[in-house]
């Protein structure tokens, strides 16, 4: 029942009073209570004026808010890209149907729309829950979007539909009507946005700072927030989602729900160390403890990996080729060269610190810079990472910026590898930012740049060419041999590492032959440190044809980005078919997907009933898949290749 309107007591005359004496103070009698009912009356109408623009107010930063947790939420299933690509259009579509469809939204519902807002939002963990498990039938191009769709797209419609509900009250009669018929919407609109871009940066900064800051329970909180404005009977109808929320859910990041997670994982033959949330996503940490090796995620993509069951000598062996050729940055000979432990190196970009800790190991007085604090917790906790280093956790731009003067040529040695998922940091790529590291690195210093990149689209020639155009001197190699036409016919793709070295001085770039200290008793460094496939300019595109990245040019990189990404993720999707955030948690799905993977043992690579292709076998070749049967050399471990290539 409505509150009756209160009527206001206006002070009249006493009843002993005498009347007014002459007509003069009748008059004025009356101008006196005038005046206090127009008072009365402006104060009622600006108390509304102000609940009505505070409550809209509110629902508008809110429905802003939820939007950005919401692709925040998608990024570790699809990755940052894939999930903001269609983004966008959800949104607007949202907003548009539920500003212009809010008459009839109010005609159709037999409650309050205000009411039905946190039911949905109480409701969208448990859908994005079961949704996440069906991501390799949705696919990347589209899953995000439909996921979306069935989850936000229904929360921003009502959200739209009760704002326009509420400034239906806001008095905008002072205005002309050409004015004050869009202002409404347009006005809406602008602090949506202005929210939903403010909020973004914020929420990615703060991510992981706590448990109340990370994805699942911050939609929880915003679902509470509707609650608290949308108070209704109502809300014993999300009870199963609460309960949902509590038990069931293991995409929350608490104790007891990764312990659910780990019994799935486990009849698969995996095992989820550790995991957290930060500023570049969802980090985790898994064992396959069938197959003997870990790794580290970020979001969908991987970080790196060693292998657990041969043990670690002086560094362990990494499941990348990759990763130990960008120590050849050693090798590489240049005059005026200092010995390891006079030598300063600065390695960008942390993952599990497999270079790292070899330059290291050998002496070298390295400095690390990484932007995610969790990642470097992860290697520092269960990669090994030495702590005799200097650790720089913060934005490589910023820090290299306020270092520019003092660390002028300080650097023999730079390694640049800051590939996240098909969302490289194209900031990290410009000629701004490569010329201040050309600052720092000394005259005989060398540099390595890691690109992970698809030969067939222009980003991968517009990064080389904007590297050689800083640095005179430079030699492009890739971790694999090169596909056949035929292979990049099928698949559409030539993804794979590409390592450039370079130098600072006009001369040809040689390596020393490697001598048995360079290996660290590691018998995957004696077979792959050298690295050995090279590419010919004549295999990219010229600066005539694609440019160089200019700081105020990103766009000409950016725009490939979402076909990088997309390609990528189907790489990741054949390389580990398994993860975290797909498992549904039911264990009889569990067995059965267990049952269709191949073991590690069998004679040569074999396909899921999916279409992926096994766990195990991304990290091996049929060589190694023959070594792992005779339990021979370790030396026969792993190039990445079949990872971008595909098995056959």
């Amino acid at each position: 029942m409505a509150p009756k309107k209160q009527v206001s007591k206006r002070k009249g005359p006493d009843v002993g009073q005498a009347p007014p004496e002459t007509k003069e103070d009748f008059v004025n009698e009356l101008k006196t209570l005038a005046g206090q009912a127009n008072n009365d009356t402006w104060s009622r109408w600006a108390k509304q004026q102000v609940a009505v623009y505070g409550k809209a107010s509110a629902l508008v930063i809110l429905t802003a808010v939820y939007a950005n947790v919401s692709v925040l939420t998608l990024s570790p299933v699809y990755g940052q890209i894939a999930a903001n690509r269609l983004h966008q259009y959800v949104v607007w579509t949202g907003l548009f149907v539920g500003w212009a469809g809010n008459l009839a939204l109010r005609r159709v519902l037999p409650v309050k729309t205000i009411t039905i807002l946190p039911l949905i939002a109480l409701h969208i963990p448990m859908f994005q829950f079961y949704l996440f498990a069906l991501s390799s039938v949705f696919g990347v191009e589209y899953g995000p979007a439909i996921t979306e769709a069935l989850t936000l797209f229904p929360l921003v419609v009502v959200s739209a539909s009760c704002i326009a509900d509420i400034l239906d009250e806001a008095d905008l009669s002072g205005l002309p009507s050409s004015i004050a018929s869009p202002a409404p919407g347009l006005v809406s609109y602008i602090v949506f946005r202005y929210s939903e871009t403010s909020f973004f940066t914020q929420l990615v900064e703060q991510m992981g700072t706590s448990i109340m800051q990370t994805r699942m329970a911050l939609e929880l909180v915003l679902a509470a927030t509707y609650s608290i404005m949308g108070r209704s009977q109502l809300l014993r109808y999300a009870v199963p989602s609460i309960l949902h929320a509590a038990f069931y859910n293991t995409h929350l990041m608490t104790e007891s729900a990764t312990t659910s997670l780990n019994s799935t994982l486990n009849i698969n033959g995996w095992s989820l160390v550790d995991r957290w949330e930060s500023n570049t996503g969802y980090i985790s940490v898994l064992d396959s403890y069938a197959n003997g090796y870990r790794v580290m995620r970020c979001d969908h993509s991987l970080l790196g990996g060693e292998w657990t069951k041969f043990g670690r000598k002086i560094v362990a062996e990494p499941v990348y080729s990759v990763f130990t050729q960008l120590e050849a940055i050693r090798l590489v000979q240049v005059p005026g060269k200092v010995p390891d432990n006079e030598a300063h190196a600065l390695n960008i970009g942390l993952g599990i610190g497999t270079t790292p800790s070899a330059l290291i190991s050998h002496g070298i007085d390295t400095t690390i810079v990484e932007i995610d604090p969790v990642v470097y917790k992860f290697a520092s906790k269960y990669f090994g990472l030495p702590s005799n280093h200097t650790a720089v956790i913060q934005d490589v731009v910023s820090w290299s910026q306020l270092n520019a003067e003092t660390l002028h040529e300080h650097f023999d040695y730079i390694v640049h590898d800051v590939f996240t998922g098909g969302a490289e940091p194209v900031s990290l790529f410009t000629d701004t930012f490569l010329k201040g590291l050309e600052h720092m690195l000394k005259p005989s210093g060398v540099i390595v740049i890691n690109y992970a990149g698809d030969f067939t689209l222009p980003s991968l020639s517009i990064v080389v060419n904007t590297i050689r155009d800083i640095f005179p001197s430079c030699r492009i190699f890739r971790e694999n041999e090169p596909p056949s036409e035929d292979s990049v016919r099928e698949t559409g793709r030539d993804f794979d590492n590409v390592m450039i070295f370079c130098t600072k001085t006009e001369h040809d770039i040689t390596f020393r032959k490697p001598l048995e200290a360079d290996y660290l008793q590691s018998l995957s460094r004696r077979q792959f440190l050298v690295p050995q496939h090279e590419v010919p300019l004549s295999a990219l595109s010229t600066i005539d044809e694609v440019g160089i990245l200019r700081a105020n040019e990103t766009e000409k990189l950016a725009k490939w980005h979402d076909q990088s990404a997309l390609r990528h993720w189907d790489v990741m999707r054949t390389v580990m078919p398994i993860t975290e955030l797909d498992v549904t948690f039911s264990k009889a799905a569990a067995k059965s997907r267990a049952a269709n993977l191949p073991s590690v043992r069998s004679s040569g690579p074999t396909k899921l009933k999916s279409g992926l292709y096994s766990s195990a076998t991304w990290l091996i070749l049929p060589a190694a898949n023959a070594y792992l049967a005779a339990n021979t050399d370790p030396a026969l471990l792993l190039s990445s290749s079949n990872t971008y290539e595909g098995l056959e």
